[in-house]
């Protein structure tokens, strides 16, 4: 059984982005075709600047939205001052890519130009750099060249991480997985923001250690926040914008964070761990060789898709019998565990995913029962159209339900039901 320093070693390693040479070797080619369009050097891949997570250094493994920003010669200034140029800015850049990439989907948004690759998109954006080292950003709707400080974000977070040994961009790894797991609407720049506040109110987990009660106290201080509108970045003093409350997953998954802490001496501590963490937590032994008496059939999303959680997806459930109809979630709120041979309708009850997108399913049975019966299941299933999945209450667990929105070859959202039964 690992001790919680190494299993969070494992987890932090798992949480690492795997295909970096890939991402960086698609920055290059980017840049390369707008350098030989804009400053007629093919060769450089210069006058570049990640930023977003991945040039804060706070993404995970399977990071699918790359933000690039290409430094314009300042002498184009004039060129793109008219209302017209930020259009004309982003539409160059756009044309100029395509040329490199020509089969793939190249397009101009409002603020930058996406360019979606089968893995991950780069969302492109032509700046000028200011004399204090912020830049300028074209704005199409607004018709305006506005500013942006992402260099002062990228050089706090730095700071800070270098002053609390490393403890920043962990929590902030964490945070992203737990997000991506049980699908909270939170962006990542809010996620760094957060993290970086609690740390400095918390400065006991600056020293690099016990990064299992960081994250259930980050958690617990989270459920605790007052609800805002914004909050300022890092560096910048820009405000961070709250697309949805975070208080009430928060809650839930301190809530999981110590029960994981709790059951550091049983055979069920990396398991609990997952449940909060997902994928990235890995199995102890002896839960894998427990694994070897049944066959272990779950399968997951992260496996099959990039995620870049952005919309709401709710799914509940009706419960009936003969006489009566419930709903699982006002059971759940009550504490309540469903009987067996009950007729269980999961269905979609909000989602906000632009049409078109796909839907699917998974049914995960958990428990003695379901290993000795070799009931585990756990495949990604296929929505049949009606956005509604029949089940029943067979044997006795903690089972669970979840639903996954696909979208552009990515996972856009995500819901999850427990199903206690017994």
């Amino acid at each position: 059984m690992p001790s919680p320093a190494e299993l969070f070693d494992q987890i932090l390693k798992n949480l690492k982005v795997s295909n970096y040479q890939e991402i960086e070797n698609r920055r290059d080619e980017i840049i390369k075709s707008l350098n030989g369009e804009y400053r007629a050097d093919p060769d450089s891949t210069g006058h570049r600047l990640m930023v977003g997570s991945y040039g804060r250094h706070t993404a995970i493994n399977g990071v699918s939205d790359l933000d690039l920003l290409y430094i314009l010669p300042p002498d184009l200034r004039n060129k793109y001052r008219s209302p017209e140029g930020p259009y004309r800015a982003l539409k160059r850049t756009k044309d100029a890519i395509l040329r490199r990439y020509p089969t793939t989907d190249v397009s101009v948004s409002q603020l930058v130009v996406a360019v979606k690759f089968q893995n991950f998109t780069f969302e492109v954006q032509p700046v000028f750099q200011e004399k204090d080292g912020d830049f300028a950003y074209p704005d199409t709707k607004k018709k305006l060249w506005l500013r942006t400080k992402p260099r002062k974000e990228i050089e706090a977070i730095k700071e800070f991480n270098t002053e609390s040994s490393g403890s920043l961009r962990v929590l902030c790894r964490l945070t992203r997985s737990w997000k991506n797991k049980h699908d909270v609407h939170i962006g990542g720049l809010l996620i760094d923001t957060l993290a970086f506040n609690f740390l400095k109110q918390n400065e006991q987990y600056q020293s690099g250690k016990r990064y299992d009660q960081m994250l259930s106290d980050f958690l617990a201080w989270l459920s605790n926040e007052p609800r805002k509108c914004y909050y300022l970045a890092p560096g910048s003093n820009q405000q961070v914008r709250v697309k949805q409350a975070f208080q009430r997953k928060a809650s839930a998954a301190h809530e999981l964070a110590l029960k994981a802490i709790d059951s550091e001496d049983s055979d069920s501590y990396a398991q609990r761990w997952r449940d909060l963490l997902g994928k990235p937590v890995p199995l102890s032994d002896d839960q894998k060789s427990r694994n070897h008496d049944y066959i272990n059939s779950e399968q997951f999303i992260e496996d099959y898709y990039p995620q870049n959680i952005r919309y709401t997806l709710d799914i509940d459930c009706k419960v009936k019998d003969q006489n009566q109809s419930n709903w699982l979630s006002g059971l759940l709120r009550r504490r309540l565990r469903l009987s067996r041979e009950r007729k269980l309708l999961f269905e979609v009850t909000f989602c906000d995913v632009p049409a078109p997108f796909e839907l699917k399913w998974k049914v995960l049975n958990q428990g003695e029962e379901a290993r000795e019966r070799n009931m585990i299941r756990g495949q990604i299933l296929d929505d049949n159209g009606s956005q509604c999945l029949q089940e029943t209450s067979d044997f006795y667990g903690d089972h669970f339900v979840e639903c996954y929105a696909i979208k552009d070859g990515k996972l856009v959202a995500r819901a999850h039901i427990s199903v206690p039964i017994g």
